[in-house]
């Protein structure tokens, strides 16, 4: 009798009759007497040609070219019986590649006989249904005589096939395979080790193409005009398991939604997708249903279950083992990894661990009817992960280079754990704003801003949630807040944020607290990006002075203090003063933080730029070169400090009248600066005008007008336009406009900046008093 129809991807049930008790031991011992009326010899039966049980083929297997060739490969030996093992995770599509395999070669085995092997008593019961099918005779004996004359044949016969589908563990078939020494058993097992002298085949999911077309085929056969846009997507969502594809695949025919509105079905309502099956699916084959029946096998490890959950709320590749160390003693730890990835839940090598990702989905979903998902194990093992992470991060620096391995390694795993709790950030703990908050310092400094704004958002509500407006804890991540606000240009929010954090510092902490040091020391320089030197410099001042008494004259933040009063004086063009306080910090930064300090560092850069503000261009060019060197060895090539100081050195040549030099190099910081930072970082659209203007400089207006005006817009666009950024581009236009003799556009322009200078910046700033100096000398021209 024929097998049910094979699924795409699940296991394939094999028809046997009823299923009996396990008849333990009965294949092992082997010492059954067999005989009496009517039963057979065994040896003596032919194999009848055309005779066996398999499932019928489908026309919706899909690729597995290499998959079927190594299978091929492995049993084309004969005489002693070959054993192959195909295993891999639930629903990957093991028993559909074994039964296409088995319908390829009819023409090589007889017979070809399927045995669901799921128990022992499964087993016992293929086997006696085998010898009932060559000798209808033997039907009314015993079951265990029955299994015996099944063995016995295929001990006594060669080229056949037998299939052991879903065997449970090697020792399920240990005796079979003692007595069985003839023919070609094909084992497939979600269990991937323990296969002693059996050649293995593990099966991972389908290609990324193979899956599409897996489910186009599916939905196209029920609809050929289906709209299977985003098919990929849905296809990567799903983790290209075969039977999660076909599964989706079947319910978007019989519903007629989309794969866009499957995935936000999937998105907001994830514990009924994982158990949604189309009319005539099998509700004992749906996703979790796969997986629940695996962890029950794993109940002799309970562990297994809470390592599997703290795992779900990782990235899904690569989880380095040693994230995991603490979370349970050893070697409890080791034995529930190794039972997990034995059963393919997991894989696991050397040093790394990996997850299917809808394994993690489903294992992240609550469900509490499933005691392997309780909502709160879940949420055990969510804060678990949370602090596990926050702890690895302790005592690190985010702005020193020898801690940023260390950032990278965590990364991409607490984004993940961020991302799969955006939506309830009622339940962040204090470890994951801790988190939040220190990725976000360091994504700020690597030049991602647009990910630093969103952690310390997130961190600074739930920190106020949990704390209150007025903890320090509230009042760092507000501060850091404001900090990528400015990094972004943002300043219309970062200053106001700045300000009424120090209001609150002051009165919270007192106003010699550091962190209130720190945030007059922001706030300063917030005021210095918007140009309002009035305001930074009595400040910068202030600062300076509590912190040379409170923390003593050496300490990293009073150099960062010093550092940052030399810039505002050198804003102010009061180069007389910021040239030897540079100088003076420098020193001190060198001998206090050592030479290759990022602070150290910037302070030797930003002492370059005084030099070149001041016209000594053989200092400044040859400081930037050391500069430029010492920040790609220590930071880089990539760094925002780095790029920089590239973008600094091409200015510095500019100046020095070599555009040789200036312009490739301009060109290729652009480049990095937009693959890097984005096209609308700051930093990049500083590249960007600053090209322009050496293009001008090289007489080649053809360019360097349109990328002025195209860079114009975008200053206006992303900084708004007040910014000292914009208005300084807007003067670099007139320029552009006034060296090709177009007064016209270049006297308005000017006109039309120095007022909003004048506003902004107030008259007497240096960049007001360039664009008046310019503007007069032009309409003097003119007239």
């Amino acid at each position: 009798m024929a097998a049910p129809a094979a699924s795409v991807s699940g296991n394939v049930t094999g028809a046997g009759g009823t299923t009996i008790g396990a008849l333990h031991g009965t294949l092992l011992q082997g010492n059954l007497v067999v005989g009496g009326p009517g039963v057979p010899a065994m040896e003596s039966i032919p194999a009848t040609p055309g005779l066996g049980r398999i499932p019928a083929g489908s026309d919706l297997f899909i690729g597995r070219t290499n998959e079927l060739e190594r299978l091929d490969a492995a049993v084309a030996g004969s005489g002693r019986a070959v054993v192959v093992t195909v295993h891999g995770l639930g629903g990957v599509g093991k028993s559909t590649l074994a039964a296409h395999f088995a319908h390829l070669h009819t023409d090589r085995y007889t017979p070809v006989w399927w045995i669901t092997a799921d128990s022992p008593a499964a087993i016992d019961t293929g086997l006696a249904d085998l010898a009932t099918t060559l000798a209808p005779q033997a039907a009314g004996a015993p079951l265990e005589q029955r299994t015996e004359l099944g063995v016995r044949w295929l001990a006594t016969h060669d080229r056949w096939l037998l299939v052991l589908d879903n065997l449970t563990t090697p020792a399920d078939a240990a005796g079979l395979l003692e007595r069985v020494r003839t023919g070609t058993i094909v084992i497939t097992s979600r269990q991937g080790t323990g296969w002693r002298g059996v050649a293995t085949i593990p099966l991972d999911v389908l290609p990324a193409e193979e899956a599409v077309e897996l489910l186009t085929r599916i939905v196209r056969g029920e609809r050929p005009d289906a709209d299977l846009t985003d098919a990929d997507r849905l296809c990567e969502e799903l983790g290209w398991l075969p039977l999660a594809i076909e599964q989706t695949g079947a319910y978007l025919a019989q519903t007629r939604i989309t794969p866009p509105a499957y995935l936000d079905l999937l998105k907001r309502y994830p514990a009924r997708m994982f158990t949604a099956t189309a009319e005539g699916g099998d509700a004992q084959r749906t996703m979790a249903r796969v997986w629940h029946v695996t962890l029950d096998r794993l109940a002799d490890t309970p562990l297994a279950g809470r390592v599997l959950r703290h795992l779900a709320w990782y990235a899904p590749d690569a989880i380095p083992r040693t994230l995991l160390v603490g979370m349970l003693d050893e070697p409890d730890l080791s034995e529930a990894l190794g039972r997990l990835a034995a059963y393919s839940m997991i894989t696991l090598t050397d040093d790394t661990i990996g997850v299917h990702r809808l394994v993690q989905a489903l294992t992240r979903t609550p469900d509490p009817t499933d005691p392997h998902r309780q909502p709160t194990d879940i949420a055990h093992a969510r804060d678990t992960t949370a602090t596990a992470l926050a702890t690895v991060l302790t005592g690190t620096d985010p702005d020193l280079p020898a801690d940023w391995p260390v950032f990278q390694t965590v990364l991409p795993h607490a984004r993940a754990l961020l991302d799969h709790t955006h939506t309830h950030t009622d339940t962040d703990t204090e470890p994951l704003c801790r988190l939040a908050d220190r990725l976000g310092v360091y994504l700020d400094g690597q030049g991602d801003t647009t990910t630093a704004i969103a952690l310390h958002t997130r961190s600074t509500h739930s920190h106020q949630r949990l704390h209150g407006p007025d903890h320090p804890n509230t009042l760092g991540s507000r501060n850091n807040l404001a900090g990528a606000y400015r990094s972004a240009g943002d300043l219309k929010r970062a200053i106001p944020l700045y300000e009424a954090v120090l209001t609150d510092a002051e009165r919270v902490l007192g106003p010699d607290h550091p962190n209130t040091l720190g945030s007059r020391n922001s706030l300063a320089g917030a005021y210095r990006s918007a140009g309002d030197l009035k305001r930074a410099i009595p400040l910068y001042e202030a600062v300076l002075t509590d912190a040379e008494r409170v923390l003593g004259p050496d300490h990293p933040n009073t150099l960062g203090s010093r550092n940052n009063l030399a810039g505002a004086y050198q804003s102010a063009g009061d180069l007389k003063r910021a040239i030897p306080l540079y100088e003076a910090v420098l020193t001190d930064a060198e001998r206090v933080l050592g030479p290759d300090h990022p602070n150290t560092l910037t302070s030797r850069n930003n002492l370059a730029v005084a030099y070149q503000s001041a016209g000594d261009l053989k200092r400044a060019i040859q400081l930037y070169e050391a500069v430029l060197t010492d920040r790609q060895r220590v930071l880089g090539p990539d760094h925002p400090n780095t790029l920089t100081s590239r973008n600094s050195l091409a200015g510095a040549y500019q100046s020095a009248g070599d555009l040789k030099r200036a312009i490739p190099l301009y060109e290729a910081v652009l480049t990095d600066a937009e693959r890097v930072l984005g096209p609308d970082h700051p930093n990049t659209l500083t590249s960007r005008n600053n090209l322009a203007g050496a293009y001008r400089s090289a007489g080649d207006l053809k360019r360097a007008i349109p990328l002025h005006e195209a860079t114009l817009a975008d200053y206006e666009r992303v900084l708004g336009p007040d910014h000292p950024d914009t208005l300084g581009s807007r003067n670099s236009l007139a320029g552009a406009y006034r060296s090709a003799g177009d007064l016209k556009r270049a006297i308005p322009l000017y006109e039309a900046v120095l007022t909003d200078a004048e506003r902004v910046l107030g008259p007497d700033h240096h960049l007001t008093r360039t664009i008046r100096s310019i503007l007069d000398t032009t309409t003097s021209g003119h007239h």
